[in-house]
């Protein structure tokens, strides 16, 4: 009996860690993309909660199975590139997919049959007209695999290897589907299928794609995958091809947001899809992946309240595709470790303390590193540049930073201490005098303020540099 009852826990244990060998990979290594879960965490709860009062838009009614939503209804869930994952709302509530499926079975159809082969039947940009129009590009194809025509095309191209099991969302989405069979018989007019493409088999797949159902959790997972490079977050198993999701993240950052794609581009700088059933699948590259779903609409057919958080979430954080560039307003970055940049920083200035690079640690003062760092055994820079005999960086950190010549390392020994025990006299020298204008002349307050001052001739110098930094 025992044995059995270890047989089946062990067995239960496999299954938890199987299906999660990633995340519990990255805890052991403590290497989390995000590393303060939690507070991040708290911060999504609360932008939910602003786009929560929200009470505009419509529910979508022109397929009656949409209309039945509560426009209540609102959930956010998110799944890091390693596996963490947070929901909070109505997020195991079912929905279907609707156009959120056509970045899925692009990238499927890239996968498959390869990039060259799928843009023989679909373009590439954005058409600058509503998804459902009844139009083609000048080569008389689709205008991207984003709007109905071009999603149309590509379910004409993918193999279906097994029959979708079909459901009232299906017949619902097949009933009052006179525009994309109007789409389909315009697209067969202009021989855009491939030869011997079934366009009434293509429709029927296309229709039981926009009515598959997720929820928001299950979403999210899929959104994470195009995050992480085609490999699922949850197994660590490669779905897509890496090509796949390039192209998929790069026509989802044009044309995924119906007539809203160029103001959803500018404002929060990400790939994202919406759907008519109020879902939004928001890519954050490397990081992770986001699933949205409010059923209420505005006028182009995006959710309020998905659109809404999308914004707020990059007004927060520095995730919008341009947000590193150097001398950019800064945001809160939940990737960044603070006791690991605070490592990198003490090793980079203890290094070019010790080469005596002067450049380097101008460079550094002028991007407001703190001069001062100490390292485990609480030597400054200062100590280590005295102790190397480097006159022209003692002087820079002396003459221009002003730091702090009396601190003491862990054996008690200061900068001119350790200049006096290595026989640097040039250096002694200079410190000697540092250490008699920093005690009579620097007031308290004055040391405080001046501690990263730079003098003009410095600052004019280091102005030369700033390009290079």
């Amino acid at each position: 009996m025992l044995g059995q009852y270890l047989s089946g826990r062990h067995s239960d244990i496999c299954g938890c860690v199987g299906s999660n060998i990633v995340l519990l990979t990255q805890a052991f290594q403590k290497r989390f993309i995000i590393p303060d879960f939690i507070n991040f965490a708290s911060s999504i709860d609360q932008l939910y909660y602003n786009a929560q009062t929200l009470q505009e838009g419509k529910v979508s009614d022109y397929i009656p199975q949409l209309a039945k939503f509560n426009p209540d209804l609102w959930g956010v869930s998110l799944c890091t590139v390693d596996g963490q994952r947070h929901s909070v709302g109505d997020t195991q509530v079912p929905f279907c997919l609707q156009s959120c499926v056509k970045p899925l079975e692009y990238a499927l159809a890239i996968n498959e049959l390869g990039t060259e082969h799928v843009h023989k039947y679909v373009g590439k940009e954005p058409s600058g007209l509503k998804f459902n129009k009844l139009s083609l590009n000048e080569d008389d194809k689709p205008h991207n695999p984003m709007v109905n025509a071009g999603a149309i095309v590509i379910s004409s191209l993918l193999k279906v290897r097994r029959q979708l099991a079909l459901s009232h969302r299906f017949q619902s989405e097949k009933e009052t589907g006179n525009r994309n069979f109007a789409i389909g018989y315009y697209l067969k007019e202009k021989k855009c299928f491939p030869s011997g493409a079934d366009m009434i088999a293509a429709l029927d797949f296309y229709f039981q794609l926009c009515s598959i159902e997720v929820t928001c959790q299950s979403g999210s997972v899929m959104a994470a995958t195009l995050a992480n490079g085609g490999i699922c977050p949850i197994t660590g198993e490669r779905v897509l091809s890496a090509e796949a999701v390039r192209n998929t993240l790069s026509l989802m950052h044009s044309c995924g947001m119906y007539d809203f794609s160029g103001q959803f581009a500018f404002h929060v700088g990400l790939p994202a899809k919406s759907g008519v059933s109020g879902a939004v699948l928001l890519v954050v590259p490397n990081i992770m992946g986001v699933m949205c779903w409010s059923p209420p609409l505005d006028r182009v057919g995006n959710s309020m309240r998905g659109i809404h958080f999308c914004q707020e979430l990059v007004s927060v954080f520095n995730f919008h595709n341009y947000d590193n560039l150097r001398h950019f307003a800064k945001k809160l970055d939940p990737r960044r470790q603070a006791g690991h940049e605070r490592n990198k920083a003490v090793i980079e200035l203890m290094f070019a303390a010790y080469s005596g690079d002067v450049s380097a640690l101008r460079r550094f003062a002028l991007s407001a590193v703190d001069m001062e760092l100490r390292d485990y055994d609480f030597r400054s820079a200062l100590h280590v540049t005295a102790a190397e005999g480097h006159l022209e960086a003692v002087k820079f950190l002396t003459g221009t930073c002003r730091v702090n010549p009396h601190v003491k390392d862990r054996w008690g020994n200061t900068p001119l201490d350790d200049a006096m025990q290595f026989g640097h006299e040039n250096v002694v020298e200079v410190l000697k005098e540092y250490q008699r204008i920093y005690s009579h002349t620097l007031m308290p307050q004055e040391i405080s303020s001046q501690a990263h001052a730079l003098d003009a001739e410095d600052l004019r110098n280091m102005e030369t540099l700033e390009g290079f930094v």
